[in-house]
C-alpha cells in the first residue's frame, strides 16, 4: 500500500521559512515524478513544484520560482520542499503527490496534507 506522509507545516511570519517533508513508502518510486500541490480555502488545488525521483529535473510554478526549492533524498525515500521568503498568499494545505508527469491526475498517489499558515 502506497503511503505519502507529509510533515513540517506550521505557522510562520511573512518573510520566514519552512521545510516540508514527504516520506514515501509502499512501492518503488524509480521513474516517478514527485510533486507538491497546495489548496487555499475557497480556491482550487494548484501545482507548486515537481521533481523526478532521481532529482535530475525540477519544475516550479511561477508564483514560487526563486523562493521555493524541491529536492529528494532517495536513500530516505523523502521529498522536501524548502520554502523561503514566505508570503501570506502562500497560506494553504500542502499536498505531496507521486505519479507520472504531468501530475494531478486521478491515478496519482496523494498524501493527507499539511497546513502552512503565513501571517502578515
Amino acid at each position: 500500500q502506497v503511503q505519502l506522509v507529509e510533515s513540517g507545516g506550521g505557522l510562520v511570519r511573512a518573510g520566514g521559512s519552512l521545510r516540508l517533508s514527504c516520506v514515501a513508502s509502499g512501492r518503488t518510486f524509480t521513474g516517478y515524478t514527485m510533486g507538491w500541490f497546495r489548496q487555499a480555502p475557497g480556491k482550487e488545488r494548484e501545482f507548486v513544484a515537481a521533481i523526478t525521483w532521481s532529482g535530475g529535473s525540477t519544475v516550479y510554478a511561477d508564483s514560487v520560482k526563486g523562493r521555493f526549492g524541491i529536492s529528494t533524498n532517495t536513500a530516505k525515500a523523502t521529498v522536501y520542499l524548502q520554502m523561503n521568503s514566505l508570503k501570506p498568499e502562500d497560506t494553504a494545505v500542502y499536498y505531496c503527490a507521486a505519479g507520472v508527469w504531468p501530475l494531478g491526475g486521478e491515478n496519482d498517489y496523494w498524501g493527507q496534507g499539511t497546513q502552512v499558515t503565513v501571517s502578515s
